[in-house]
C-alpha cells in the first residue's frame, strides 16, 4: 500500500474521533476542524518519520494534542488584556456598586429559553480562555487536573482564569437576567 492510500485510510478512519475530541477541548466547531485539517497537514508532511511504534491514531491524536497547544499558547491569556479593576479596588475588596447580590429564583433557569439565551450571550462574551476553561469544567464536568495538563495551565492560573471568569458570568447574569 503506497503512502498516499494510507493517509486516505486514516482520514476516513479516524477523522470523526479527533473532530469529536479537539470540538471537546476547544468548544468551537470551526476551529477543531482546522487543527485537524491542520493535524492530517503535518501528518503528510512527517509520514517518513512516523515509525509504527505506536498506532497511527494515537500519533495523529499526539500531533492534534501538539496543535491545539500551539493554539493556545499563541492566543495565551498574557497576550489579552484580562482585568477585574471593574469589578475590585486596588485592595482587593469588592467595588461597592458591583458587589453581587443575592438571586431570587423561583423557577428552574434551565428550563426557562430566555435565560439559556441570556446564559449562552454572557458565555460567549467571556474570552476565549476564560469560556473554555468554564465550558470544560462546568458544562462538559472535566476534572480540573485534565484541564490543566490539556491545555497546559498551572493549577492556580487555572484557577485564577476560573474565579475571573465566574465573577465575569455573574455580573453579566445580574445585568442581564436577574435586575429585570
Amino acid at each position: 500500500m503506497n503512502t498516499r492510500q494510507t493517509l486516505n485510510e486514516w482520514v476516513n478512519a479516524y477523522t470523526e474521533d479527533l473532530l469529536r475530541w479537539a470540538i471537546r477541548k476547544t468548544g468551537n466547531t470551526a476551529l477543531a476542524q482546522d487543527l485537524v485539517q491542520d493535524t492530517f497537514l503535518v501528518a503528510v508532511e512527517k509520514f517518513d518519520t512516523f515509525k509504527h511504534e505506536s498506532s497511527p491514531k494515537t500519533w495523529l491524536f499526539a500531533i492534534l494534542k501538539f496543535k491545539i497547544a500551539d493554539y493556545y499558547r499563541s492566543n495565551s491569556p498574557t497576550k489579552q488584556a484580562i482585568s477585574l479593576d471593574d469589578f475590585f479596588g486596588e485592595n482587593g475588596t469588592w467595588l461597592i456598586d458591583k458587589v453581587p447580590t443575592d438571586w431570587e429564583v423561583e423557577e428552574n433557569l434551565l428550563d426557562n429559553p430566555k435565560f439559556l439565551e441570556i446564559w449562552q450571550h454572557c458565555i460567549d462574551a467571556l474570552p476565549q480562555n476564560q469560556r473554555l476553561c468554564i465550558t470544560l469544567r462546568y458544562i462538559e464536568e472535566v476534572s480540573a487536573d485534565e484541564i490543566c495538563q490539556d491545555l497546559e495551565l498551572s493549577s492556580a492560573n487555572y484557577w485564577q482564569i476560573v474565579h475571573r471568569a465566574k465573577v465575569k458570568l455573574r455580573n453579566c447574569l445580574t445585568q442581564n437576567w436577574f435586575s429585570l
